[in-house]
């Protein structure tokens, strides 16, 4: 048999030591201890190793001389004899796990990083210039807007001067068949009023400061109809004064700061007088009312035309003026109805400065830009038809 190679630590050329006879390790009867040593000096049969040495006699390195060999366990530290192991990624962080890790997946494509605001990567956010003159794209984002210096005023546009023009023409119609055919037309202005001041301001949910203020102009529509014409306003008046004080006791139970109670204060205070103020229009004659709203219609329509700023007010004020002339000939007004109408189309546009003010949203346009130049001409349609009747 091959020579069998000990252990690298050992010597590589071990002596033979005499193997002791196994009889000395146990206890063994006499007969057989005979036998074994009788074994031993028999002569080797003919296929018995070389050297006359017998199966159970010999030395160590005879015994295991014709054994095949084997590999010598390699000398050296831990990093020597695993150098040919795989690598084994280990659970922590390491130099080596962030190769592996960065190519196991392909990087993702770079975009192309756009401005704040913006919906496509790289493309320039969907504003436009901010203008007076019908703009019918707003800053989505007001805070963009504020931040990259664009102006506050933002007009409505045509679609709410199209809503603003067809109920005020709605107010003009119906005040021709009575008070009780104008309240239907007037409840939708109060709380369109009422909704979107809040939300110009930026108090928004506001629930309970809507519901009050509309519930104020209900209860001033109610007094002017169930009173007199001489006193209607009066009554309009004293519902003003008692929601002002309702107002101010409920602000007073809140536990808010006192700036954002003061702040509170003024809101529903504005939105409920906003809202109670156009109980006007059941004041007034009917004959200016349908004045005065198809005036504020006109106004407001061709102040959304494409038209330069001192040119659209010009044009917008000769039409309110004009509309005034042609439906007080159709009326009892007669020519006072150019005065009503130049009025009611200076208050329209206030109405619609002020709803365009701030970075406005789409919801302010659709609220307070159709309601508040209606509401703001309650006050001179009543005073101005008066004078002129």
């Amino acid at each position: 048999m091959p020579p069998y190679p000990g252990p690298a630590a050992a010597d590589p050329q071990p002596q033979a030591q005499p193997m002791a006879p196994e009889g000395w390790f146990r206890d063994e009867a006499p007969e057989a201890q005979a036998q074994a040593q009788a074994q031993a000096q028999a002569p080797a049969p003919d296929w018995a190793p070389s050297g006359g040495a017998a199966w159970g006699g010999g030395s160590a390195a005879e015994q295991t001389a014709y054994l095949p060999p084997q590999a010598a366990a390699p000398a050296g530290d831990a990093a020597e004899q695993t150098a040919f192991l795989p690598p084994y990624p280990g659970p922590g962080p390491g130099p080596g796990a962030e190769e592996p890790a960065a190519t196991a997946a392909p990087a993702p494509a770079e975009q192309p990083a756009g401005p704040v605001g913006s919906e496509i990567p790289g493309e320039e956010p969907a504003y436009s210039p901010p203008t007076l003159a019908g703009n019918t794209l707003r800053a989505v984002d007001p805070a963009q807007a504020r931040a990259e210096g664009r102006s506050p005023i933002i007009d409505p546009g045509p679609q709410p001067a199209i809503l603003t023009a067809a109920l005020g023409l709605l107010l003009a119609g119906a005040a021709a068949f009575g008070d009780l055919a104008l309240l239907a037309p007037l409840v939708a202005l109060q709380a369109l009023t009422a909704a979107g001041w809040f939300r110009l301001n930026g108090m928004w949910p506001a629930r309970q400061g809507i519901t009050l203020a509309f519930l104020g102009a209900l209860v001033a529509d109610a007094a002017v109809l169930a009173l007199d014409d001489p006193y209607g306003p009066g009554a309009i008046i004293g519902t003003l004064g008692a929601w002002v004080l309702l107002t101010l006791v409920l602000q007073l139970r809140s536990h808010a700061d006192p700036d954002e109670r003061m702040y509170g204060l003024m809101a529903s205070v504005a939105s409920a007088a906003l809202a109670i103020v156009c109980a006007g229009y059941l004041a007034a004659d009917s004959a200016a009312v349908s004045v005065g709203a198809a005036a504020v219609a006109v106004a407001v329509f061709t102040r959304a035309l494409p038209l330069p700023t001192p040119a659209s007010v010009g044009v917008s004020l000769a039409a309110a003026t004009g509309a005034g002339i042609a439906v007080g000939g159709l009326t009892s007004v007669g020519v006072g109805g150019a005065l009503v109408g130049l009025a009611a189309g200076v208050c329209a546009l206030i109405g619609l400065r002020v709803a365009a003010y701030d970075y406005p949203s789409k919801f302010v346009h659709m609220t307070a830009g159709v309601a508040l130049p209606l509401a703001a001409a309650a006050p001179a349609v009543y005073l101005i038809g008066r004078v002129v009747g």
